[in-house]
């Protein structure tokens, strides 16, 4: 059972340092996990950093089985992603979770809470940690295929559910710093538009993705590659590359992917594996897609999991993009063409 410890209590935009290693082993139990959330060997590299909250993780998003929103406790995001090193080279870049018994102020600050002092008593060490990244062996696992333990995986052991209709939730979006009211009220004024013309059968609403105007078949291959600047095609142009399930290849166009149409980006890596995190196995893509810097899910179209702090990357395929360089000079060539067009008129 979750416990509210009522602790350091910080908020978006507040600095933290991340406590020593040895402080953060005495707060693990013997699986190596804290209120059931593993704490990783990837996030060893930030031991004893000054560094901000993006969010607070009082809620998530059950990507496991997919049933909406969980309620999580005494947990906050840092400006931390896992670069997957210990976990088979997972490339999906998830934003870290951080207990907040893993924090303290910043040195010359005020504490909230007495300091730990020492590691006694700890039933964790360096090595176990690794250990830990791997599931127990059983029946149902072959030996050579790994099934890897992560904070994804065990998400749902470190939430409860969080209905939808909690309205409570929005609050502590809030009171947290998370969400700004008019942000909160924008996201669910379009959650009621779009619950409404479901009702109507199925009558469009946000974000406004049109119907596929024809059928093209999307097989370019750009070569990206990371630090280059890329700008996502129209919504239109994107739609007209997916399958009748909204898929290409495989992927699926999401809704939240919807805003960042039309702006350009910085190539972030290309992704060819991640953990599934239903099974722990990891899953190998046929086809590599993109990610781009800064582009991640936004909650605000998600039903069930609106303003989830979480910032999921999205994944892009290369047929959805296009060099930035390509853009501009073709942005160039149509303003010289109406100038040359204001000049014949003017003479």
């Amino acid at each position: 059972m979750l416990t509210d410890r009522k602790g350091l209590r910080p908020k978006q935009g507040d600095w933290v340092e991340v406590r020593s290693v040895p402080e953060i082993l005495a707060t693990l139990d013997q699986e190596g996990k804290l209120d059931g959330l593993p704490f990783m060997p990837e996030m060893l590299q930030f031991a004893g950093q000054r560094v901000q909250v993006t969010a607070r993780a009082d809620k998530t998003c059950d990507t496991i089985n997919n049933s909406g929103g969980r309620r999580m406790l005494n947990t906050i995001h840092l400006e931390t992603r896992c670069d997957g090193i210990a976990h088979g080279g997972c490339q999906a870049s998830c934003l870290l979770f951080w207990k907040e018994e893993w924090l303290k102020r910043p040195a010359g600050e005020k504490a909230a809470t007495e300091d730990r002092q020492g590691a006694a008593g700890a039933r964790f060490d360096v090595a176990q940690l690794q250990a830990a990244t791997l599931q127990k062996a059983d029946a149902s696992t072959s030996s050579d295929e790994p099934r890897y333990s992560c904070q994804a995986t065990e998400l749902l052991k470190a939430t409860t559910p969080l209905a939808w209709w909690d309205v409570r939730q929005y609050w502590r979006d809030w009171r947290s710093g998370n969400v700004r009211l008019t942000r909160i009220a924008r996201v669910l004024a379009k959650a009621a538009f779009n619950a409404m013309q479901r009702r109507r059968g199925g009558a469009r609403g946000f974000p406004r993705i049109p119907a596929r105007s024809e059928r093209v078949v999307a097989d370019q291959k750009l070569g990206l590659r990371a630090g280059e600047l890329v700008r996502v095609k129209d919504v239109q142009a994107i739609v007209n590359t997916l399958d009748d399930n909204s898929k290409l290849r495989g992927l699926w166009f999401d809704a939240e992917m919807v805003p960042y149409c039309g702006d350009t980006y910085r190539v972030q890596q290309r992704v060819n594996q991640i953990i599934d995190e239903r099974t722990g196995k990891m899953i190998r893509f046929k086809n590599e897609c993109i990610m781009l810097e800064g582009v991640i899910c936004q909650s605000e179209y998600s039903r069930g999991r609106l303003c989830c702090p979480r910032g999921i990357a999205s994944y892009w395929r290369e047929a959805w993009l296009e060099r930035a360089e390509a853009c501009n000079e073709t942005m160039y060539k149509d303003a010289e063409q109406k100038q040359s067009e204001v000049m014949r008129v003017s003479a």
